[in-house]
């Protein structure tokens, strides 16, 4: 256990807290949670002592001790434990189903703590996790997701999932399968070659509408379309090569079971890895015309597209065929939040940032839409997806965020 400290974080940019906001009093306590199925994930609990509430904050690729939300929580009189999956930044493991069971993990440990009540604070990528998980736990456990989209058992059906008491959702896209298919560059020919293109589907092409950074571009109408149905015909073609490689590994399973050949064993215990380029090539970043907000040019990954479209870094650049299915698909995940947020009931709220350049107006009204609670709310507030000002004097989101965050929780838990 330790006290907080001004060196507890590397910055205040990005999605990082400000260490001047911390309570003098805070403190931290570093513990491992025990998954139903034998895995093991780290968390971290921030408080002052006496917090009767405490939130949960967690993502299903990422780790946040150092979120922008811990001090504001601790601040509103709630603990913030914030837990890592098993498996940090990498792609090649994370099955949303087997995250549900690290959610379930994270909620029993503080319900263990003696803390009263919880709420699930579900940022970026966490959101569509928490969103999954409560239209889970909501359901009778013999309705629950009997496998994940590769054909595995999930185990949700015979494992307790607690419920919290209520939910916060901070720049919540739509599912990490639906955030990568609105991002997928659909001019990649050959998933094993990065350079081929079909010129009349590349969004760079100034014959197409690209204009040179940083001035937006101007897509017709006639190529936003075409663009759109080719994203989710490169989707359907990487789904089409999971479900063959699943199919081939198991088939390969029952055959050695009655021969014994080693050959059989090979492909049986065989995992292929696919790498995915040019994954960072959503229209809506290039043209600020198409579904206007107030973001700045560029994506999450920065304002140079070739960059971050052709470069080293980027979402879903590596998987498996099970990894795909489950989280990066937006064709079979279970994890797409317009329709997992049907099984919300417990009070909830919405937070949108206005300057957010991976979440859009048309994909948070449309999970606001779907969650049934009848305690709902939903507010914009201006900032980047982290809240951060979008411009030098903008306000600062975070703080707003923190402001309206505190009311709400005090108003339902205090």
């Amino acid at each position: 256990m330790t006290k907080a400290t001004a060196t507890t974080t590397a910055g205040v940019r990005g999605s990082f807290w400000d260490p001047a906001k911390l309570p003098e009093s805070t403190k931290f306590e570093s513990t491992l949670v025990p998954c139903a199925d034998g895995a093991t994930c780290q968390g971290t609990l921030a408080f002052c002592g006496g917090e009767k509430v405490a939130a949960m904050g967690m993502h299903p690729r990422e780790y946040m001790p150092g979120n922008y939300m811990v001090p504001e929580f601790l601040n509103a009189g709630l603990a913030m434990y914030t837990q890592a999956p098993r498996s940090i930044g990498n792609d090649l493991r994370l099955e949303h189903e087997s995250a549900l069971l690290e959610v379930a993990a994270g909620i029993r440990y503080l319900r263990n703590k003696g803390f009263e009540k919880v709420v699930l604070t579900g940022m970026s990528g966490g959101a569509s996790l928490f969103s999954f998980y409560l239209q889970q736990a909501n359901l009778a456990a013999e309705q629950r997701v009997a496998h994940t989209p590769a054909g595995k058992p999930t185990k949700l059906q015979q494992v307790e999932l607690p419920l919290p008491d209520g939910v916060v959702f901070i720049s919540p896209h739509p599912g990490q399968g639906i955030l990568l298919m609105n991002s997928l560059d659909p001019s990649v020919v050959d998933e094993n070659d990065p350079m081929k293109t079909d010129e009349s589907l590349n969004p760079f092409s100034p014959a197409n509408g690209f204009k040179r950074p940083p001035e937006s571009s101007n897509y017709s109408e006639e190529f936003v379309s075409r663009y759109r149905a080719a994203q989710y015909e490169r989707v359907a073609r990487i789904d089409e090569w999971a479900k063959a490689s699943v199919k081939q590994r198991v088939a390969a399973r029952k055959r050695f079971k009655e021969s014994l050949d080693p050959n059989d064993m090979r492909i049986s215990a065989h995992t292929p890895i696919i790498t995915l380029w040019r994954t960072d090539a959503d229209l809506r970043c290039f043209d600020l015309s198409l579904e206007p907000t107030d973001r700045a040019y560029g994506s999450l990954w920065g304002a140079n597209p070739f960059v971050s479209n052709y470069g080293s870094i980027g979402f879903a650049r590596t998987c498996t065929p099970d990894s795909w299915l489950s989280t990066w698909s937006g064709i079979s995940s279970n994890a797409r939040m317009a329709e997992t947020a049907k099984g919300i009931s417990q009070p909830t709220l919405v937070v949108r940032f206005d300057g957010d350049n991976s979440l859009f107006p048309s994909e948070t009204q449309a999970i606001v839409d779907g969650i049934p609670a009848t305690d709902l709310t939903y507010e914009v507030l201006p900032g980047n997806h982290h809240g951060r000002p979008v411009r030098e004097g903008d306000p600062n989101g975070q703080d707003l965020a923190g402001d309206l965050i505190t009311r709400w929780v005090r108003e339902r838990f205090a």
